[in-house]
């Protein structure tokens, strides 16, 4: 990471009270940017922002209002955008198609259409996900998989990652995208993931529920090397020419959910309640990994965390916090 690079450049972060927004927020401000957030949600009870809310302008603000995102975009002039906003819970998409959509899809074409023809901006770099690969035959994911996202979140997905492809080779928006699987780390308060649920069952010496029969596989990538990547593609955009390019961000070591616990009770030194397995799970992909091979071969990034040193910091980070 070049850390003369950050100085003093001005960064939009979108999302930036969600758990991968916060984070990243926190590592723009010790690389000493001017940074302004935006989020439909403002000044969270629980973050990892708290105490240092001081150091970064937060905006209020839903990214399906075009105008008001022009007005915020030109406000601040930012040089680097990191697009990170979006309904990013699959339960949630279930319930409400209209939500999604409205933020995954519309919230980006709007961002990328404010930041069109402004040449001020240097980068734009855009969260997808692998979701948006939908269920492929072979496995895993590399980047030129087609994009066949079919349940509600997935497709949201898929379109956005198309969009923001599509305002590079359609109108030169500096823009590329990062595919991570699922990221996990301190900050996370969304108990409907996996990690922080059963972190949260273990300390509290609760019985964790499987709604699958807990073979199912994902990618688990530590929040601090999602950052990471995140930076290192954004100071390389415009000296390596990656405009347009999607990346798979991952640790490239998949753990099914059985095995996510077992690796929970290893790190906590201690038994933990047999889990009830429901085997109920609907509309899920069974198996979804990816290959971080484009992104190692051209910028060398790595993820620096073994699961087992990634669970270690967070569970710790779940002791205080719980």
């Amino acid at each position: 990471m070049n850390e003369r690079f950050w100085h003093n450049k001005r960064v939009l972060v979108t999302g930036h009270e969600g758990f991968l927004g916060s984070n990243l927020v926190r590592a723009l401000i010790t690389l000493k940017c001017k940074v302004t957030g935006i989020d439909k949600v403002s000044n969270r009870g629980l973050s990892v922002l708290n105490g240092i809310r001081g150091g970064f302008s937060g905006i209020k603000l839903n990214l399906s209002d075009l105008p008001g995102v022009r007005r915020a975009v030109a406000r601040c002039r930012p040089q680097i955008i990191f697009h990170l906003a979006a309904e990013a819970i699959v339960g949630r998409a279930k319930k409400d198609p209209l939500n999604v959509f409205k933020s995954n899809v519309q919230g980006t074409w709007n961002l990328l259409e404010s930041c069109r023809g402004n040449r001020n901006i240097a980068a734009v770099l855009v969260a997808s996900s692998d979701k948006a690969y939908g269920t492929a035959l072979n496995l895993p994911y590399h980047e030129d998989t087609p994009l066949k996202g079919r349940q509600t979140y997935d497709a949201s997905k898929s379109c956005e990652d198309i969009i923001a492809q599509s305002y590079f080779y359609s109108y030169g928006v500096p823009a590329c995208v990062v595919r991570c699987g699922n990221i996990y780390g301190p900050g996370d308060f969304n108990f409907s993931r996996l990690i922080p649920d059963a972190i949260r069952s273990a300390l509290k010496n609760r019985q964790f529920v499987i709604r699958s029969d807990g073979t199912y596989t994902r990618d688990y990538v530590y929040v601090d090397d999602v950052i990471s990547a995140y930076l290192m593609i954004a100071e390389k955009m415009r000296s390596d020419n990656l405009y347009g390019e999607p990346f798979n961000v991952s640790d490239e070591k998949p753990q099914s959910v059985k095995g996510v616990l077992k690796a929970i009770e290893k790190v906590l030194a201690e038994r933990t309640k047999k889990p009830l397995i429901k085997n109920r799970a609907h509309d899920e992909i069974r198996d979804q990994y990816l290959s971080s091979k484009k992104i190692r071969k051209m910028i060398g990034w790595k993820a620096e965390h073994s699961f087992e040193e990634g669970l270690k910091k967070t569970i710790e980070w779940y002791k205080e916090v719980l």
